[in-house]
């Protein structure tokens, strides 16, 4: 017999999140919307447009190239960072002084602000002054990442991993921790090989720390700009102009409200559905 009941004061101590959450995201993200069906020329003065907006956008080439780089390269940076973070984390020691190393090493990059880490790897990389730059033209080379299109590619894909990938590092080195030794010994009884051991033991208890760690990975890189921005400022041509560098210049270059507006909600749309779409598939499996 359930003797709990229900307590209406509790509400109070919701009520300053959702205040919270009011404010930083509903009344902004409603400010989005009214602007992507109207137009203004300044003084306050609105004209409605209707959808105008958002067929431009879906119809325009810029968005379209700039949408096809946003996913070339958070494919790219999920088929690195999550394998490479699995590898790592098993690599990692689960016990004695040297834990508590790893895991210093493993959040430092965490810690550094993204403009900071921008302007890290422009100086890091720059091929006249900087470390990788001199050192890969010093092998015969050529090597020029304001100039070469796959060299600004592979700097940013570099970047990125090399500032994130501990993340996936963490969660999977967490949910490691979390099997118990019962589980390694009766593998060793039975004789299983280290592939066994992954394929049935290690990799299905990080299953729901890999799922966090893909959906952070994919809208953190799919909303990347900062990073990118600095190193690169979406060049050399449009080269790494992705979907957010694009979007940003369309708001505050040409100052383009309605269009900039429409495009930010699709934007919005599409990390919304793919995170759900992937989140629905994965818990389905776990459940059958």
């Amino acid at each position: 017999m359930n003797d709990r009941t229900a307590n209406p004061r509790a509400w109070w101590f919701v009520l300053p999140v959702l205040v919270l959450v009011a404010f930083n995201a509903l009344i902004p993200l409603m400010t989005v919307v009214n602007y992507s069906v109207q137009e203004t020329f300044g003084d306050n003065v609105f004209f409605w447009e209707g959808l105008k907006w958002f067929e431009q956008v879906l119809n325009s080439d810029r968005f379209h190239e700039s949408f096809l780089r946003q996913l070339a390269f958070t494919g790219m940076i999920l088929a690195i960072e999550v394998p490479l973070g699995i590898a790592v984390a098993l690599s990692m020691p689960r016990k004695g002084p040297w834990v508590s190393v790893c895991l210093v090493l493993m959040a430092l990059p965490l810690l550094i602000p993204w403009n900071v880490v921008g302007a890290m790897w422009n100086i890091f990389a720059l091929p006249d002054i900087g470390l990788l730059g001199r050192m890969i033209n010093g092998m015969g080379i050529d090597y020029n990442f304001t100039q070469q299109p796959v060299a600004a590619w592979l700097t940013t894909v570099l970047m990125d991993v090399w500032h994130w990938t501990s993340l996936v590092v963490l969660l999977a080195y967490a949910g490691l921790c979390s099997i118990p030794d019962a589980y390694y010994q009766a593998a060793k009884i039975d004789g299983a090989s280290a592939w066994a051991v992954f394929r049935y033991i290690q990799l299905p208890k990080m299953k729901r720390v890999l799922t966090i760690a893909i959906l952070l990975r994919f809208m953190d890189s799919f909303m990347i700009y900062t990073e990118p921005f600095v190193l690169t400022g979406g060049g050399p041509g449009n080269t790494t102009t992705f979907l957010s560098i694009d979007l940003v210049k369309i708001a505050l270059g040409q100052f383009d409200l309605g269009p900039a507006a429409a495009m930010s909600l699709i934007y919005f749309l599409v990390v919304l559905l793919v995170c759900w779409i992937f989140y629905t598939l994965t818990m389905r499996n776990e459940s059958q």
